[in-house]
């Protein structure tokens, strides 16, 4: 739908009359209309398309409303860079693995596996391109709101592409321009498999805090996946949480959003010391307290 948008806007105004006044001289459509016709068709579908969307837009508000204590990832970067092989490979989803423009549109959540506790989101977000249409990104701003709401964001370039950092500064401004180059980010120079040992030692030279990976290793996906856990680790505490015995319809989201360290009982219900971001452990106690 958002292509769809763009692809009709970016028609509307180069519609022409034919010289005989009633059809188009050329071009898409030729002949099918005339130009007033067709100028309404489109406002009706862009009218459409918008409302679709809107309803969309309030469906994925409410989903990321539903995760918003839980610890997300976005992977983001230049398309075709292995973005959705990496999405495989951490998540062990049947994700759509393709070698095309925008073969991700629709943004894929699924959790790190093995699973970590508490859980953590991996979303596949859409591939960009140079000089992305004005329109498009403005139509992808939903889409990239996973992006802009992730704690962590992960730059996957082609490192066996030549034009490896110009697509990194592509990918770079898209984010800029939605406000999404505030989040915390890794850089993962993938398809590193397909580069020279001279090459890998010139791109450990230029970016020294990059990870060096192939998607298609279980060893480097393993330590990708040890990263991510251990950025999270870093930003957790420690706390307890006490979940009264006529409250254990509770325990599911506890252990959906900490990690339990210890259970203990009294009079009172269960005793439970718990690791987690302050945000999620904050917003438990508040349930809590007013159940």
């Amino acid at each position: 739908m958002q292509v769809e948008m763009a692809r009709l806007k970016y028609i509307a105004p180069r519609l022409r009359e034919s010289s005989a006044g009633g059809e188009r001289q050329q071009g898409y459509g030729a002949g099918e209309s005339d130009l007033e016709l067709d100028r309404r068709k489109i406002r009706d579908r862009l009218a459409e398309l918008k409302e679709q969307l809107g309803d969309i837009q309030r469906d994925n508000d409410e989903r990321r409303s539903a995760r918003r204590d839980q610890l997300r990832v976005a992977l983001v970067g230049y398309t075709n860079a292995g973005k959705s092989s990496l999405m495989r490979a951490l998540t062990g989803s049947e994700v759509l693995v393709a070698d095309k423009l925008f073969a991700t549109l629709d943004t894929t959540v699924r959790a790190l596996q093995p699973a970590a506790k508490p859980r953590v989101l991996i979303s596949d977000t859409v591939g960009f391109i140079k000089k992305l249409p004005h329109d498009l990104v403005a139509s992808f701003r939903s889409t990239l709101a996973e992006a802009l709401e992730a704690s962590l964001l992960l730059f996957v370039v082609d490192a066996s592409d030549p034009t490896h950092e110009s697509q990194l500064e592509v990918s770079r401004n898209v984010l800029r321009e939605i406000g999404a180059d505030v989040v915390p980010s890794r850089l993962l120079l993938n398809k590193i498999d397909h580069v020279s040992q001279a090459d890998r030692a010139a791109l450990r030279a230029k970016h020294p805090d990059a990870i060096l990976l192939s998607a298609k290793s279980s060893e480097d996906v393993a330590a990708l996946r040890e990263t991510i856990v251990a950025f999270f680790e870093a930003a957790m505490v420690e706390d307890q949480l006490v979940l009264p015995y006529a409250k254990q319809g509770l325990l599911s989201d506890v252990y959906e959003n900490t990690r339990v360290l210890s259970e203990e009982y009294d009079i009172t219900g269960r005793i439970m010391k718990v690791r987690g971001l302050p945000g999620a452990i904050a917003r438990l106690q508040r349930t809590l307290a007013a159940s």
